[in-house]
């Protein structure tokens, strides 16, 4: 299993559980090793929105009245964390895929455009950072994108459900490798309980792949989650944050907005990128700095894709760029009108 060079710590608050521990004594560690599951022997799997005649459905009350289908050749994996029902599966066309509670987490065939622009966004428009911070995000993905920048000395990663680690390694050797570089620390717990025990002004940037805000991941899209965010990065850090769909969501960003540019005292930009397998095919970001030195996300000013010394152990960039960076800023009128309105 790939992450050996990372170190563990169990320290932390123990999460909040959604329903009775099903495996170890802690609730935090569980096995992987499940014999391979077809279609044929499991006709609803858990964590499965809906499966029809060898077809995957995701369902939510998210985006209703609409659901994205993929085509299920075999279930390689279900289980049943403290948190969350989690299922991979091997689909026609997108490779395999990993679910969680019924809604696509990634796919093989489209994660870099997701992963690479959540941690290239903030970390490409700082200079040089040093200390980095994920919450969620226990596919290791964004892990992989982080290591690439050579400047970084430590990366500390938070993850609620370990079962999600340990599905990713075992199932996305390529996704997770981001787990094998030294300079990450796992932590096993609660987001907003890592964040309480942060001293201020710890690090440089601070990423949150969170899911939905629904179930575990609700606490990440409120204003006191933000607040300890804030505290946690030095004058001028950066954050960004997974910040949904502008097709689907405008009330959820509004409300984010709103409450970043109460916090955040430096920028605060919304970004958006594609994603096919992601409902409405988009997904947006935000991203905000602290008062400090002044940061314009709008322009990188450490491009990695102007170094490729990353690409052995890594694998080269398939999304990001520089000018997909800059371009990723450009809202559409409606969403522009939208969000130009809370500025005043």
């Amino acid at each position: 299993m790939a992450g050996e060079s990372a170190s563990v710590s169990g320290d932390l608050p123990a999460g909040r559980p959604r329903g009775e521990g099903e495996n170890s004594e802690n609730g935090s560690s569980v096995s992987v090793g499940m014999e391979n599951i077809s279609y044929n022997d499991c006709k609803q799997p858990q964590g499965m929105s809906s499966i029809i005649t060898g077809w995957f459905s995701e369902l939510s009350p998210m985006w209703p009245g609409e659901a994205r289908s993929l085509k299920v050749e075999k279930v390689l994996f279900q289980g049943k964390s403290e948190y969350q029902n989690v299922v991979v599966f091997q689909s026609s066309t997108y490779g395999k895929v990993l679910v969680l509670d019924g809604v696509i987490q990634h796919t093989e065939r489209d994660e870099f455009a997701y992963q690479e622009m959540i941690a290239h966004l903030p970390l490409c428009s700082i200079p040089s950072p040093k200390k980095v911070l994920v919450i969620g995000g226990g596919d290791g993905g964004v892990l992989r994108e982080v290591s690439r920048h050579s400047s970084v000395e430590q990366i500390d990663i938070c993850e609620i459900d370990k079962m999600v680690v340990d599905v990713s390694k075992q199932f996305f050797p390529h996704i997770a490798v981001g787990y094998e570089d030294p300079r990450v620390t796992l932590y096993i717990g609660d987001g907003v309980a890592f964040m309480k025990s942060v001293r201020q002004g710890t690090y440089d940037a601070v990423i949150v792949d969170s899911s939905d805000p629904i179930g575990p991941a609700k606490e990440l899209f409120e204003k006191p989650f933000f607040e300890l965010v804030a505290k946690a990065l030095r004058p001028g850090g950066v954050v960004c944050t997974q910040a949904e769909s502008i097709w689907l969501h405008m009330h959820i960003i509004e409300d984010i907005v709103a409450n970043c540019r109460e916090i955040f005292k430096g920028s605060v930009n919304y970004a958006w990128t594609t994603v096919p397998t992601y409902p409405s095919g988009v997904i947006g970001f935000m991203l905000c700095s602290t008062e400090g030195p002044p940061v314009d996300f709008k322009h990188p000013v450490d491009p990695i894709d102007a170094d490729d010394s990353h690409c052995k152990s890594k694998g080269p960039l398939k999304f990001y760029n520089a000018e997909i960076h800059a371009a990723a800023f450009c809202l559409p009128s409606f969403a522009k009108k939208v969000l130009d309105s809370k500025a005043k």
